[in-house]
């Protein structure tokens, strides 16, 4: 059986030659599994790709080279029912939670039109019930929120709605942008926890891209690290921040702050070269201008994925002489999916 949703060698370029190019994503490959629901994080610093990697996903935009394959079928080529089918079982939650909604129309209009354009209920009265179920799913009071419009709710409030209005559709995979950075850090928590728990109650697998290594870190089984468009770092979450073996990656972690007034926050982060303007894939190693282990071939090749471990794989040099992943596929670091209370 073809997994849900399977990535294929997929490159993103914007510009051209004569004027310069930029590449958003380079040769990335991976698939997400139906049969074994799976919360995986993709992280990096401003401008690696990971908005790219979801409009990709989403079928916004077609890369420039590869594609994505929707149960084994290319997603650019769909229309018509599969395209429908698509549009069910792989939903979106944005950043913003206040663009997805009509300031004219209350809140319920958000959940009804799911409704209403895929038939889920054949009655007002089913389509409230049902409504009503997904609410109370991410934590919100029915009878305060319906009959509301999005200026009287919190941006928790409209985060979790649009949440909701995914789940209503019973969706396969949820690709959720940067969901909860812009709302209260007290929500944030609550807000992740909801998605957790569709994970594990529901059997719905996540994409959650986000630019923050400690809730990827909470909510994740599986982490994705890009830089520049390229793969640098993959595998469990739990061995990649605890044990991180990529120099970016180790710099992202010692970013992060610690409660210890000894501690100088920041002090091993090393700044970009302007070298690192632009570039096309096949260039040698993206991190080259930025490594403090930099070494000739660096600049030469871009390296392959090397397998530091059942579920761990790292673009870097420092580790030739081991295995490399096969086809660059790096859903082959993934950890299988472990249900909630295994252990």
């Amino acid at each position: 059986m073809p997994p849900l949703l399977e990535v294929r060698n997929v490159t993103q370029i914007f510009g051209d030659r004569r004027k310069g190019e930029t590449v958003a994503l380079d040769d990335l490959s991976f698939s997400i599994d139906d049969e074994a629901p799976s919360f995986t994080a993709v992280v990096g610093e401003s401008g690696s790709g990971k908005t790219t990697l979801a409009r990709i996903l989403l079928g916004f935009q077609q890369p420039t080279k590869g594609a994505v394959y929707y149960r084994g079928d290319d997603l650019g080529q769909a229309t018509g029912r599969a395209q429908d089918q698509f549009r069910k079982e792989v939903q979106a939650i944005f950043q913003d939670p206040f663009e997805v909604y009509n300031p004219f129309y209350k809140v319920d209009h958000l959940l009804a039109v799911p409704i209403r354009k895929f038939r889920l209920a054949r009655s007002r009265a089913e389509s409230r019930d049902l409504m009503v179920d997904a609410l109370r799913v991410v934590g919100l009071r029915p009878e305060e929120t319906l009959g509301r419009y999005p200026h009287q709710l919190s941006g928790g409030q409209r985060q979790r709605i649009t949440v909701a209005r995914a789940l209503l559709l019973k969706p396969r995979l949820i690709i959720a942008d940067e969901p909860v950075s812009m709302v209260d850090a007290s929500l944030r928590a609550t807000i992740l926890e909801s998605l957790r728990k569709l994970n594990q109650d529901f059997g719905i697998s996540f994409l959650y891209i986000t630019h923050d290594l400690t809730t990827a870190y909470q909510v994740s089984d599986n982490i994705i690290v890009l830089y520049r468009g390229a793969v640098a770092e993959t595998g469990a979450v739990e061995r990649v921040i605890k044990d991180p073996q990529h120099p970016y990656t180790q710099l992202l972690v010692a970013s992060i702050p610690l409660p210890d007034p000894a501690r100088r926050w920041g002090e091993t982060v090393v700044a970009a070269s302007g070298s690192e303007a632009n570039g096309g894939p096949g260039r040698g190693c993206p991190f080259a201008d930025r490594c403090p282990y930099v070494m000739p071939v660096c600049r030469e090749q871009a390296p392959p994925l090397y397998r530091t471990h059942p579920h761990q794989a790292v673009a870097c040099y420092l580790h030739r002489g081991t295995e490399t992943v096969l086809d660059g596929d790096i859903s082959q670091a993934f950890r299988e999916y472990a249900p909630a209370g295994a252990p």
